[in-house]
C-alpha cells in the first residue's frame, strides 16, 4: 500500500519543528495520529537528527505500560535526553497517563526538548488541563482521510465517482484501504473501531451503565445525519417509541461522543445578525460508512451523505463551521475564518430546475458579496448564478478551485 503522506498535517508539524511550543494532535482512534508521529521521525532522520534524539513512546502498547505511571515516563524520558542537541520526544495516546499534564509540562520546561503528543479524546484538553498548559501548545485536529487523499492512495485521478462511492462506503479510516477488496473484513475492523470507542472512550470514561441507551442514541444520531436536532427532540422521539430517556440523559452523551471525536456539532448561525443560534443544531459523523455498518444500506440519504463528506472537508480548512439561517431560510454551512465568510449549499443533484431554484435562494437571500457555492455530484458545466459558484463537489473536494 502506498503510504498516504498526510501533508497537511505533516507540513503543521515541520513548521512547528524546535519551537519551544507543546504539539498536540487530536483525534479519533485510528484516523492516524501514529502514522504522522512516525512520519514526523523519518523527517526528522532525514534532515539529519540522530536517532539517539528520538525518543518515542506509544503508551497504548502493552509494552509500554510501565510508562503510564507519570513518574516512571518522566524518568525514563528525562535518561534519554541527549545534551547539548535538541531531544525530540513523541508521546502517542498520553490520555492513559495519570495526571499526564503535570509529566508533560516538566518535560517541556527542559533545555533543548522538542515535545510532540498525541491523544483520542478532548478530555485532553479539558479547561483545567489547558490552563496548566495555557501558552505552550497548539493543537492540531486531525481526521481520517480525506476524498483528496483517498483518491491519492489510488495513484490516479480516474473514475472520479466511483471512487466517491468507495470512499463512503468502505469508510476514510487509513487501515481500511487495505482491506479494500474485502467489504466483510472492512465492516469488522469499523464495528471493532466503534465498539473500542464506545466502550473504551465513553461508556468506562464517563461511567455510563445503559450500553442499550447510549447505542440507541447514537443509532438515531446516525438515523438523522443532516437533519436539525435539539437534545429535547431526540430525547422526546425515543421516549414516544420506547426508550424513555430524559434531555440531561441526551446531553451526556452527545457531549461524550463530540470528546471522543466519533460525532461532531454543527450550531447554527443567524447571518443577518450574526449571532450563533442556541438550538437546533445538527450532528455529523467522522466516518460516514460507520453509519452503514452500523445501520445497514437501508434508507441511504445520498444527499446527507455528501453533505457529511462537505462538513467533514470545509473543518479540514476553517476555523469555524456552522449551519446557517438567513430568514425563512436555511444554508447548508456557513464558514467564519479571520480573512472571510463563506456559504455554502450542498446537493446531490440540480438538474431538476425546482431543485436548483430550491438550492440557490438561501445564497441569493445574502446581501454581501462573500463566496458563495453550490456543490453537487452533477457532472455538468461549472456555472455562475449572479455571483454563485455551482461546481462539481468532487473536483472541489480535490482542491480544484480557490
Amino acid at each position: 500500500m502506498k503510504l498516504i503522506q498526510r501533508k497537511e498535517y505533516l507540513d503543521k508539524l515541520i513548521a512547528l519543528r524546535d519551537k519551544k511550543i507543546i504539539k498536540i494532535i487530536t483525534g479519533v482512534r485510528r484516523c492516524g495520529k501514529s502514522t504522522l508521529l512516525e512520519i514526523m521521525q523519518k523527517e526528522l532522520r532525514t534532515s539529519g537528527v540522530d536517532d539517539e534524539q528520538i525518543i518515542a513512546i506509544n503508551l497504548e502498547e502493552y509494552e509500554n505500560k510501565e510508562y503510564r505511571d507519570p513518574n516512571a515516563l518522566y524518568s525514563y524520558v528525562s535518561s534519554r535526553l541527549v545534551q547539548g542537541k535538541m531531544s525530540y520526544i513523541f508521546l502517542d495516546e498520553i490520555q492513559h497517563v495519570n495526571g499526564y499534564a503535570d509529566v508533560v509540562d516538566a518535560l517541556f520546561v527542559k533545555a533543548g526538548v522538542d515535545l510532540y503528543i498525541t491523544g483520542s479524546n478532548a478530555y485532553l484538553l479539558s479547561s483545567e488541563i489547558a490552563t496548566l498548559l495555557s501558552g505552550r501548545y497548539v493543537e492540531i485536529k486531525m481526521l481520517p482521510l480525506s476524498f483528496a487523499e483517498y483518491v491519492e492512495s489510488t495513484g490516479n485521478e480516474l473514475e472520479l465517482g466511483k471512487k466517491y462511492v468507495d470512499y463512503v462506503t468502505n469508510s476514510s479510516f487509513p487501515y481500511s484501504i487495505e482491506l479494500r477488496d474485502n467489504s466483510t473484513m472492512i465492516s469488522d475492523y469499523l464495528l471493532g473501531i466503534y465498539n473500542t470507542i464506545v466502550l473504551k472512550d465513553v461508556m468506562q470514561r464517563k461511567s455510563i451503565g445503559d450500553a442499550m441507551m447510549l447505542e440507541s442514541v447514537v443509532a438515531f444520531i446516525m438515523d438523522n445525519i443532516g437533519n436539525t436536532l435539539s437534545t429535547k427532540k431526540i430525547s422526546d422521539t425515543m421516549t414516544s417509541s420506547g426508550r424513555k430517556i430524559d434531555v440531561k440523559t441526551v446531553e451526556k452523551y452527545l457531549s461524550a461522543l463530540q470528546e471522543s471525536f466519533i460525532l461532531y456539532r454543527a450550531g447554527r448561525y443567524n447571518v443577518k445578525g450574526r449571532q450563533l443560534l442556541k438550538t437546533m443544531e445538527k450532528y455529523y459523523l467522522v466516518d460516514v460508512a460507520l453509519r452503514r455498518v452500523m445501520l445497514g444500506r437501508q434508507g441511504v440519504d445520498v444527499g446527507h451523505l455528501l453533505e457529511n463528506v462537505v462538513y467533514l472537508e470545509l473543518l479540514r480548512h476553517n476555523q469555524h463551521v456552522f449551519i446557517g439561517k438567513t430568514g425563512d431560510l436555511e444554508i447548508d454551512f456557513v464558514t467564519i475564518n479571520d480573512e472571510q465568510t463563506s456559504y455554502y449549499q450542498v446537493s446531490a443533484s440540480v438538474r431538476d430546475a425546482d431543485t436548483l431554484k430550491r438550492e440557490l435562494a438561501p445564497l441569493k437571500n445574502i446581501k454581501d458579496h462573500n463566496p458563495k457555492w453550490l456543490l453537487t455530484l452533477d457532472e455538468d458545466p461549472d456555472a455562475n448564478y449572479d455571483g454563485i459558484r455551482k461546481v462539481n463537489v468532487l473536483n472541489w473536494l480535490l482542491h480544484k478551485y480557490k
